[in-house]
């Protein structure tokens, strides 16, 4: 994220559970960083590029997630492996979700 010109702050928790209390991200969306942009949830493996999109448009939703790991995302890229397919998903207050970006 500091490549691609956003200011980072890092904060390494033990326990996740009062950032799960504090931000909810849906169960299936959870991943394995937690990041707060502009007042949205950022979780997962997103691509800058989806963020400074989100920023741009401020559409009326809590956050986006990559969720897991996939190979290829940012943060991901392994030499020899094949890119997985995967999307980011937008997440809104009443838990509805839906595909904001998909990277094949």
């Amino acid at each position: 994220m500091v490549e691609s010109g956003f200011t980072v702050v890092i904060e390494d928790v033990k326990d996740m559970a009062p950032i799960r209390d504090r931000y909810p991200v849906p169960a299936e969306l959870q991943g394995c960083h937690t990041a707060i942009v502009d007042g949205y949830i950022i979780e997962g493996h997103v691509p800058a590029a989806d963020i400074r999109r989100l920023l741009a448009e401020r559409p009326a939703i809590v956050g986006l997630a990559v969720p897991g790991m996939p190979v290829g995302s940012p943060g991901m890229e392994i030499e020899g492996e094949p890119t997985q397919p995967y999307d980011v998903i937008a997440f809104g207050k009443d838990g509805k979700t839906e595909v904001y970006a998909s990277y094949k």
